[in-house]
């Protein structure tokens, strides 16, 4: 039976396999994808960064709590292309088993801790989950734009998608709404992402 020392270090070393899921989108310069360690490390940073533009005052270290352990469950589940609606069809039921294995690996509090940041950014009710989402959304857009329409062109992906992927942004911060509507006409304009 392992110590809770153990069962922590386990999981730290079963977490580090989140470097080899890669993610559809590029990083910033275009010279490959990203993986879900950047991603999250990215989106953590932004936490930080722009909290002043929520519309509720959010706890950021739950938000960066959030951000870090949203896509654990993608070391099982693998990662699901956003804009690709038949991989999405089986996505709850494997991320939900991935969350069943991962968590377990803690001693129970922990365990339990974490699973429960997990369920609410999944729920995207509370403040912080909505913030945590919208700056989910927000970082691909920012990768897709600075790569000239990325994964974008790639996937043939229109801007009536993106727009209801952004929805959220505009909802948890309108500020950063209206930043994501100017990068998306300017997308548009410049010919990287389709009208």
């Amino acid at each position: 039976m392992l110590n809770r020392l153990e069962k922590q270090i386990q999981f730290v070393m079963e977490i580090d396999k989140l470097k080899h899921i890669y993610r559809q989108n590029l990083v910033a310069d275009g010279s490959r994808r990203e993986n879900d360690v950047e991603h999250s490390w990215h989106l953590a940073v932004m936490a930080l960064l722009l909290q002043e533009y929520t519309v509720e005052p959010v706890d950021v270290l739950k938000v960066m709590k959030m951000v870090l352990l949203h896509d654990l469950v993608e070391i099982d589940a693998g990662d699901t292309f956003a804009y690709d609606p038949e991989a999405g069809l089986d996505k709850e039921e494997r991320e939900q088993r991935a969350a069943d294995r991962l968590y377990s690996l803690l001693p129970d509090d922990q365990g339990r801790e974490l699973r429960a940041l997990w369920e609410e950014f999944e729920a995207g009710e509370s403040p912080e989950a909505k913030f945590a989402a919208c700056l989910d959304r927000m970082q691909p857009l920012l990768n897709n734009y600075h790569t000239e329409g990325g994964t974008w062109r790639i996937h043939d992906v229109s801007s009536a998608q993106v727009r209801k992927r952004m929805e959220p942004v505009g909802e948890s911060a309108p500020v950063l709404g209206e930043f994501v509507e100017k990068l998306i006409e300017s997308a548009i304009k410049q010919g990287i992402l389709r009208k």
